[in-house]
């Protein structure tokens, strides 16, 4: 790490729920590819646990990969809420000039957090984010995806030109996250993120990417997401004040 030790040039956040037997690999190919492409770099490892889960190990793996490690900080608390706590708790935990957000379950290129980082700079963005050009898992996810980006769209006209609302990574600059204000603890934090930078005016770009199938295990988005995702949108159009809790 360089000598301002304390302010790495890029913090990614890796959200691990349930991914103990994949993260490994995923957390040495970022590991590698950062030394490679010679950034300063931290790695927030999420793993948040449900109490009780004996089946997720999760945390333990991720403390082990954080032995001797000064570059990984471990985020591993019992969860008070699904993916936007997770995600929240990662990005409060980030140190970075720069910050990366992304799932730790393999269905999206791990490659993806250096290419969206370098858009960002050399675009001058705020936020850069990446959109499912390709998607290889199920109708299901597909469907879901499809809604959310409808109603998104139909409440908020001016997010016509963001074409995958949910999709990650997500690299935003250190000013541009200080100016978002985050409170979700559900699956509505990216679109949140979203609402955030057409309020605040952020400049946003976005570059395709391939979306996996998961062969490990099925989609933890149930379909009451959709009236979840409904019920957060008219909320934050129409009654959520901006600042406000």
């Amino acid at each position: 790490m360089s000598k301002n030790q304390s302010i790495p040039e890029l913090s990614v956040v890796i959200l691990c729920y349930h991914s103990a037997d994949v993260v490994r690999d995923l957390v040495a190919q970022v590991e590698r590819e950062m030394e490679e492409a010679r950034i300063d770099y931290e790695l927030v490892l999420v793993g948040n646990y449900l109490p009780g889960d004996t089946k997720d190990r999760t945390p333990e793996v991720l403390k082990e990969l954080a032995e001797s490690k000064p570059r990984f900080t471990v985020v591993a608390r019992e969860k008070q809420g699904m993916m936007g706590w997770d995600m929240r708790l990662g990005l409060e935990a980030a140190k970075g000039r720069h910050i990366a957000v992304i799932d730790g379950d393999g269905q999206m290129p791990m490659s993806d957090v250096i290419k969206v980082y370098r858009v960002l700079q050399v675009g001058r963005y705020d936020l850069v984010k990446t959109f499912r050009a390709q998607r290889q898992d199920g109708v299901y996810r597909r469907t879901i995806s499809g809604f959310y980006n409808f109603l998104f769209r139909l409440l908020y006209p001016a997010a016509h030109v963001f074409r995958d609302i949910n999709s990650k990574p997500k690299v935003m600059t250190r000013e541009a996250y200080d100016k978002i204000h985050l409170v979700s603890n559900d699956w509505f934090t990216d679109a949140e993120i979203m609402i955030e930078a057409l309020r605040h005016d952020l400049s946003v770009g976005e570059v395709s990417t391939v979306f996996y199938r998961n062969e490990r295990r099925g989609t933890f988005v149930p379909i009451s997401a959709i009236f979840e995702f409904l019920g957060n949108l008219i909320y934050y159009r129409f009654f959520k004040k901006s600042g406000s809790t």
